[in-house]
């Protein structure tokens, strides 16, 4: 589908299809990223829309989607390849009993580091199976040692296994990188991507998101919960409610039965927004003014 999309515009309601409402600059830099085989790199704060982006488009392309999941530490083996131990040394014992003992040193290493024994996480996976969308998901909680790993595939699609020789992608994938901006990534990794810094919905964009995810919820519920998060993205909380919570506030309060939000309702459902006790407690004292 990806060469049957002739604009910006084409893919905003190729996404718009799929729930996911992209304004103008999201859409071009979406487009653009399929257009010159760039990595997007999606920049913001948590909870507006920068993983769900990637899921959209997936469903949009009609492509599989590969994602891999930073964390403090995450290195080759679990981001790439490792060898499957295992299964090798059943193989070498194997090939030790078919000759009676005696094992063709030569001849056994080029067998145990073949495609049979090679386990392919998400990155290899994405090479493999391309074309395809890879989600690589809040990049700025890894380290810089692993953004440095990463400049080879965004630079040629490919990858390099020392055992096993080089990878490379028949098809490049569409990459998304995302970053919540806990730290700053280094200049050479944003080189190399088509970048996008995303805002929360302003309240027209938020009230239409909420209405077009959660299709039974009423005009007056999705415009007091959109104003109320509004307000709440205001205040100094440790963590401001994104979009995904302002779904799950609607959800909670369409489970409960209420088609409006008042301070009483609020006070109650207030676990389905803000996620830090010391939140809770600066909105709870608040809830009248938040309300008048």
């Amino acid at each position: 589908m990806t060469d049957s999309l002739a604009s910006p515009e084409e893919l905003a309601a190729a996404l718009d299809a799929t729930g996911y409402l992209a304004d103008d600059g999201l859409a071009t830099a979406g487009f653009l990223a399929l257009r010159m085989g760039r990595p997007l790199f999606c920049e913001g704060e948590p909870g507006t829309g920068k993983t769900s982006l990637a899921l959209a488009l997936a469903a949009a392309l009609g492509l599989p989607l590969i994602r891999l999941q930073c964390h403090e530490g995450i290195d080759a083996a679990q981001a790439l390849y490792e060898w499957d131990f295992p299964r090798q040394l059943l193989h070498l014992r194997a090939l030790e009993a078919a000759g009676d003992g005696h094992i063709e040193v030569e001849t056994a290493e080029r067998s145990l580091y073949t495609e049979r024994f090679l386990l392919a996480r998400p990155l290899l996976q994405a090479l493999i199976s391309a074309p395809c969308v890879l989600l690589v998901d809040e990049i700025d909680r890894a380290d810089d040692e692993f953004e440095a790993f990463l400049l080879q595939l965004l630079d040629e699609h490919a990858v390099t296994i020392p055992e096993y020789g080089e990878v490379r992608a028949e098809h490049p994938p569409l990459v998304v990188l995302t970053s919540n901006r806990t730290r700053e990534v280094h200049d050479a990794l944003k080189r190399r991507c088509l970048y996008h810094w995303l805002e929360h919905p302003d309240l027209v964009r938020e009230v239409t998101i909420l209405r077009r995810r959660i299709p039974r919820i009423g005009e007056v519920l999705a415009r007091q919960i959109a104003e109320a998060v509004h307000r709440l993205r205001e205040m100094d909380l440790l963590k401001p409610p994104g979009v995904a919570e302002s779904l799950d506030w609607a959800r909670a309060l369409l489970t409960l039965g209420r088609d409006e939000l008042d301070a009483a309702t609020a006070a109650r459902t207030l676990g389905a927004v803000l996620k830090y006790s010391e939140d809770l407690d600066r909105v709870r004292a608040k809830l009248d003014a938040l309300f008048a």
